[in-house]
């Protein structure tokens, strides 16, 4: 797509004339990536997979002072550029703090770039974005602030670190739409620039480029908590180098050495020390830029860290632009069952529910969470009409009869030191994937099915409280009457067809 023409006539004026004239002469600008020129040697255009000298003479001082006077004033990261344009200018000085060379990079608003994950930004997600420098990250997040600001409406700021989002000077390059845009003085501020945007702007979406600071990761933790979209890319290739970043895998909610007990252990097949997820991820889904137009999309990425941290090879969906503005997806099982990809059954599904017994846990962070992960997770009255106990840990401390009875009736407990959005999200994300073997749960379908066919009851074989519940939850659904009967450990669940039904007894009972 060709550079507009402004942009192309600011970007060749600052050059010698001599300069100018063959840079017009290779006709290749919509692939110029940069121009290249250090004292003493031969100018160069470099293109993405080749470069071509731009003249048989070296350049001299001269050359050098003629563009820096058209640039003006260089930044603290030796960092200038073009008024309302995208182009960036980069210094290289000596001892001497005298510019003995430059990089003057092209820079470019491509529109129509955005369909390839509109899916994702519509839905509201945090994306975070990864690739290699010059793949075309900042033209994404760019084109991504454009489309949420003027097509879908919403407030959004940029915090741009070096200008290349919304290109240099005040005013704001019309790439980014209507989006504001906050300039970052000096880079090592950038994430108090962040936090004063939430705090004084009121903005619902913040888009931030180059997370590289443990300080700006923490920053974007902060964000995200007081429930403000974020859209971000950070310093690494790809989702294995963000994992052994110490200083961004904040972001991926951090790691913590585990010790397991045996039984859980043996249950894993594991090591007692492992590596675990400290808190919920910072963002929701992961991009990598693999090629110009190919991505690689990880969604629910606490799910995706959790399984790389337990060994199991994570394949992403990749998209790949074809011809425009369209992409075809290749989804990473195509073609299997839902359960294929992790041989297991998920505690409940979409068309299923499932009910919290909470104590010191906010209602409010339940439903809005449940809302964001589009499951039907419902609060109940009374610890017996729950599938799962969840308490804060102050009450499961100065309440330790609450624990005990959760025991006593089978139940999952799960504790939260953190009374936050975040925190209960990334809880739901757990107990939703809570699973039973696949092979196992085939087998209950083929016993509950039998008991139709036959018009008799089917007994399930022994099982704990959990898998009970499990049971009669799957027998909910396929229109049957379940109880559980006998005593532990010897206690199992009976169910009847529609036509065999009992008249007495407690249906569902664990």
């Amino acid at each position: 797509m060709a550079v507009h023409d402004y942009d192309t006539q600011a970007f060749l004026s600052i050059f010698p004339e001599p300069l100018q004239e063959a840079l017009e002469g290779l006709d290749r600008f919509d692939e110029l990536v940069e121009v290249v020129l250090d004292l003493g040697r031969v100018p160069e255009a470099r293109f993405e997979f080749d470069f071509v000298p731009l003249s048989e003479s070296t350049v001299t001082k001269g050359d050098i002072d003629f563009i820096v006077q058209k640039v003006g004033e260089f930044d603290r990261d030796n960092r200038g550029g073009i008024e309302q344009t995208l182009h960036r200018i980069s210094a290289i000085r000596n001892r001497y703090n005298d510019v003995v060379g430059l990089t003057c990079r092209v820079g470019r608003a491509l529109y129509g770039k955005i369909e390839i994950i509109e899916d994702l930004v519509k839905k509201g997600s945090s994306i975070l974005i990864l690739g290699r420098p010059g793949i075309g990250k900042t033209t994404l997040l760019r084109e991504a602030s454009r489309y949420m600001s003027d097509t879908l409406k919403k407030r959004v700021i940029i915090v741009d670190t070096s200008n290349e989002i919304g290109g240099d000077g005040d005013v704001p390059h019309r790439g980014v739409g209507s989006s504001r845009r906050m300039q970052v003085p000096p880079n090592k501020e950038q994430h108090d620039i962040m936090i004063e945007a939430v705090e004084n702007h009121n903005p619902e979406v913040i888009v931030i480029d180059e997370i590289g600071r443990i300080e700006e990761a923490q920053a974007c933790r902060t964000i995200a908590e007081r429930g403000v979209e974020l859209i971000g890319t950070a310093h690494g290739n790809d989702l294995g180098n963000l994992i052994t970043n110490p200083t961004l895998i904040d972001l991926l909610g951090g790691i913590q050495t585990v010790t397991l007990g045996d039984e859980e252990a043996q249950r894993r097949g594991t090591r007692k020390s492992v590596l675990e997820r400290k808190s919920a991820p910072t963002f929701d889904v992961l991009v990598e830029l693999r090629e110009r137009d190919v991505l690689a999309v990880y969604r629910n990425l606490a799910d995706v860290v959790d399984r790389v941290l337990r060994g199991f090879d994570v394949q992403p969906e990749i998209r790949r632009r074809t011809a425009g503005k369209e992409f075809m997806i290749e989804s990473p099982h195509q073609g299997e069952a839902p359960t294929s990809q992790t041989g297991t059954e998920q505690l409940w599904t979409q068309d299923s529910s499932v009910r919290l017994y909470i104590q010191g846990v906010s209602q409010s962070y339940i439903e809005r969470a449940s809302h964001s992960l589009h499951a039907d997770v419902r609060v109940a009255r009374t610890m017996e009409d729950a599938d799962i106990v969840l308490l804060s840990d102050t009450v499961a401390a100065k309440k330790p009869f609450l624990v005990e009875r959760a025991e006593a009736l089978g139940l999952p407990l799960y504790t939260t030191s953190k009374n936050s959005l975040a925190a209960i999200k990334d809880l739901l994300r757990r107990i939703h994937s809570m699973s039973v073997d696949k092979d196992q749960y085939a087998s209950w379908i083929h016993l509950m099915r039998e008991a139709v066919v036959s018009s008799a009851s089917r007994e399930l074989p022994y099982s704990g409280a959990f898998e009970r519940r499990m049971q009669h939850r799957l027998a909910e659904r396929l229109g049957l009457f379940s109880e559980s009967e006998g005593i532990e450990p010897f206690r199992r669940v009976v169910v009847y067809s529609p036509a065999t039904k009992p008249t007495q007894g407690p249906p569902g009972a664990v």
